[in-house]
This record gives structure tokens, sequence and C-alpha cells, in this order.
């Protein structure tokens, strides 16, 4: 058994925020004392409403020598650019 506690990712969501954003990392021995730690690090002055723990071995992440063909643009799927119509005023956050 490794005596290291495994490290945690740590993501917020800020008062006027729609979404968690990274905020950085963190080691704690499981998910209750890493969002216990998060708080007390990374929401010290009350900015955060939502706090999501992470295990890092549990992130799948894409690999940057390779983000051409996963980030290529779909030219033959036009619906996913919805550049051909005008957004009404009550929609937010686009």
């Amino acid at each position: 058994m490794s005596k290291n506690w495994p490290l945690w990712e740590i993501f917020v969501r800020s008062k006027n925020g729609l979404e968690h954003r990274h905020f950085g990392s963190l080691h704690a021995a499981d998910a209750e004392m890493a969002l216990e730690n998060a708080r007390d690090v990374y929401t010290r002055r009350s900015e955060g409403v939502s706090i999501w723990v992470v295990e890092s071995v549990n992130i799948t992440a894409s690999n940057p020598e390779h983000n051409g063909e996963l980030f290529e643009p779909a030219h033959d799927k036009v619906y996913r650019h919805p550049t051909f119509y005008e957004l009404p005023d009550e929609v937010k956050h686009m």
C-alpha cells in the first residue's frame, strides 16, 4: 500500500459563474477530505458556491500531439456551427 495520498483535481463554481473551473490540485486521503481541504484552500473568501473533486487518475485527457484529428472542424456538419441564424435577445449565455 502506498504511503502517499492520491492527487485530486479541484473545480469550483464561483457565485457569478455558470460553470466549474479548474482551481488546482491537492493531495487527500479520500473524496470527503479533498472536498473539505478544497473548501479551505480555494474558497476562503466565500467566492464559491459549488466544488467538484475528481481523483486525478480518473481523468482522461487528449494528447496535444494528436490534436489535429480531434479538433479538426467538421465542415460537412454545418449544424455544429450555427452561424446562419440570429439568437433571440431572450437567450443568454451563448
